[in-house]
């Protein structure tokens, strides 16, 4: 079972994650912030990995410690599940169109976290959610999971359909990265014979 399960406690955020990487898409979300909870569902349908996130954060000061934690916590549970890494595809690219938005997703679970962030958003609020703090997300779900991202706005107008864009493409990139290849085995797909550093 590549499981991950998560418990995240600190003086501004209590975090539960967990994840299933061989899931159908099933997920139960509920960070306090909406549009915030609607992208990662997004996520998980169309990655089909199964995603519970459930967060109690001090929204009544910001949304940010609730964004970053439950993204630290997010990339941790991705990372545990992944275990050694063994047999996955480990690359995924996708292109995410949503009307008049196109964005493209790239990514390689290295072990070496970094973030190529070519985006924009010109309104301040997603809903309630703060959109400054999207490239923040990616970044710290990338920083824990250990994954090398490129996320990159091709062209789009509405805010919503870009944000809605970039999580999509993640999804579809990740399904694709963390799927076994029969070919492979059990070998980890490095020279290296290991993933990080």
């Amino acid at each position: 079972m590549r499981t991950g399960q998560i418990s995240r406690k600190t003086a501004e955020t209590a975090i539960e994650v967990t994840v299933d990487l061989d899931g159908t898409g099933a997920y139960d979300v509920s960070t306090g912030i909406g549009f915030l909870d609607h992208m990662v569902e997004q996520f998980s349908r169309h990655s089909l990995i199964d995603v519970t996130l459930e967060v109690d954060g001090d929204l009544h000061i910001d949304q940010h410690h609730t964004t970053e934690d439950s993204a630290l916590a997010l990339g941790q549970a991705l990372a545990q599940a992944l275990g050694d890494k063994a047999g996955i595809g480990r690359y995924g690219t996708a292109y995410s169109p949503m009307d008049e938005t196109l964005a493209r997703v790239a990514l390689d679970i290295s072990g070496r976290p970094y973030l190529v962030w070519k985006a924009g958003f010109t309104q301040e609020k997603l809903g309630e959610w703060d959109t400054e703090l999207i490239e923040h997300w990616f970044h710290s779900v990338a920083q824990t999971a250990g994954i090398t991202l490129h996320c990159e706005l091709i062209y789009g107008q509405n805010n919503h359909h870009i944000c809605e864009a970039l999580y999509k493409g993640f999804a579809r990139a990740m399904r694709q990265a963390v799927e076994r290849d029969p070919r492979k085995g059990d070998a980890v797909p490095s020279t290296k014979g290991q993933l990080g550093g």
